[in-house]
C-alpha cells in the first residue's frame, strides 16, 4: 500500500534558499503542498508574495493558495536581508512578474482554514520569522489539534549569524518564536548548524545553470546566489539553506536530533534572540538554588546525512 503524501504548509520570507524550498516541496511526491503563507523578513511583505508566486510559477505548481501575512515583527521594527537576498529578495535575476495572484484572505486566516480542513494532521515548515505562526497560535489555538508537527528553519546551538548568538529568523522576531516553543505539539528546531552545512557541489550547480528547463536554470542561479565562498572549487557551490529543513520533513533518517529544553533570549542587550539550548547532563547551581525552570523540549537538530539530503533535493528537482 503506497503511503499518503504528508500535507504540509510552507511560511516563508521568500528569499532565495525559500525559492529552493518551494521549488523541492512543489515536486517531492511525498509531500502535498497546501498552503503558502508569506511574512517580511528576507525582504518586504509584498515582495515576498510576488517572489513566492513566481517561484510557484517556475515550478510548474499547482493551484496552491498563497497569502499575505504580517508586514512587520510583534514588537521589533522591520529589519530586511537584502544584503543576502539582493534588491528584489530573489538574487536580482530579473525574473517575470507573476501572473498568479494571491488569495484575498490575511495569511494567519489561511493557515486555520488548510489547517482544520486537512483530513490529516499538517506539518507546518516556517522558514522564515515567525511573526505569522505566533499570530496564528494565539488567535486560533485550536489548530493544535490537526498540527502534526513544526520543522522550523531557525535558531542556533552554537554560533548566529544576525549577532554573535542569534539566528537571523528568530532574531528578526524573538517574541514570535517564543510563542513558537511554548505551542504544545511536536517540534524540530533545523537550525543553523546543520543549515549551513548542506552544500550542493559546484559541478551540479553548473549543470542546473546550462539546463535547458527555466525551472532548473532557476535552480541553478539560485545555488550560485547563495555560494558560501568555503571551497577551493572556482564553480560556485550552491547552499541548500531552508530546503534543508523540507528534506528533513520529506526524509526525517537524514538528520540527527535530540530533544533538548530550548528558550529564546527576550531580554535587550547582546544575547536578544539567542535560542538557549540547554545540552548540560545534569541540572546546574541556577535549577538548584533558585528551582526548575519549565522550557519546552525541542527536538534539536545537530548532525545532517549531507549527501543524503543534496542527492534528495537534486533527485527531486531534477525529476520528470
Amino acid at each position: 500500500m503506497t503511503e499518503q503524501p504528508i500535507p504540509v504548509i510552507i511560511d516563508c520570507d521568500t528569499g532565495v534558499d525559500d525559492a529552493l524550498a518551494l521549488l523541492f516541496a512543489v515536486r517531492h511526491p511525498g509531500l502535498d503542498l497546501r498552503a503558502v503563507t508569506c511574512v517580511a523578513g528576507n525582504t518586504d511583505v509584498d515582495g515576498v508574495v510576488r517572489n513566492t508566486l513566481t517561484v510557484l510559477e517556475q515550478a510548474g505548481a499547482g493551484d496552491v493558495p498563497v497569502a499575505r501575512g504580517a508586514e512587520r515583527p510583534l514588537i521589533e521594527p522591520l529589519r530586511v536581508a537584502r544584503h543576502v537576498h539582493g534588491a528584489d529578495g530573489m538574487g536580482d535575476l530579473g525574473l517575470p512578474a507573476p501572473a498568479r495572484r494571491p488569495v484575498d484572505v490575511d495569511a494567519v486566516t489561511l493557515l486555520r482554514r488548510e489547517i482544520l480542513a486537512s483530513p490529516r494532521p499538517v506539518t507546518l515548515i516556517p522558514t522564515a520569522p515567525l511573526t505569522n505562526i505566533a499570530l496564528l497560535l494565539r488567535t486560533h489555538p485550536e489548530v493544535t489539534g490537526n498540527i502534526e508537527r513544526i520543522v522550523f528553519m531557525g535558531g542556533a546551538v552554537t554560533t548566529g549569524n544576525a549577532t554573535p548568538v542569534a539566528e537571523f529568523n528568530v532574531w528578526h522576531d524573538p517574541e514570535a518564536a517564543a510563542v513558537l516553543l511554548t505551542a504544545g505539539v511536536p517540534i524540530t528546531m533545523y537550525g543553523l548548524d546543520v543549515f549551513k552545512r548542506v552544500l550542493v557541489p559546484g559541478a551540479d550547480v553548473a549543470r542546473l545553470r546550462a539546463s535547458a528547463q527555466p525551472r532548473l536554470r532557476l535552480a541553478g542561479e539560485l545555488l550560485a546566489h547563495r555560494d558560501p565562498a568555503t571551497s577551493g572549487d572556482p564553480t560556485p557551490t550552491g547552499g541548500l539553506g531552508d530546503a534543508g529543513a523540507v528534506c528533513a520533513v520529506a526524509d526525517p533518517a537524514g538528520l540527527t536530533t535530540r530533544a533538548l529544553p530550548v528558550e529564546v533570549s527576550l531580554a535587550p542587550g547582546p544575547a536578544r534572540g539567542q535560542t538557549v539550548v540547554d545540552r548540560r547532563p545534569r541540572p546546574g547551581e541556577s535549577e538548584i538554588h533558585e528551582g526548575v525552570r519549565e522550557q519546552a523540549l525541542v527536538d534539536v537538530a545537530l548532525d545532517v546525512d549531507v549527501e543524503r539530503y543534496v542527492k534528495l533535493w537534486l533527485t527531486t528537482v531534477e525529476g520528470d
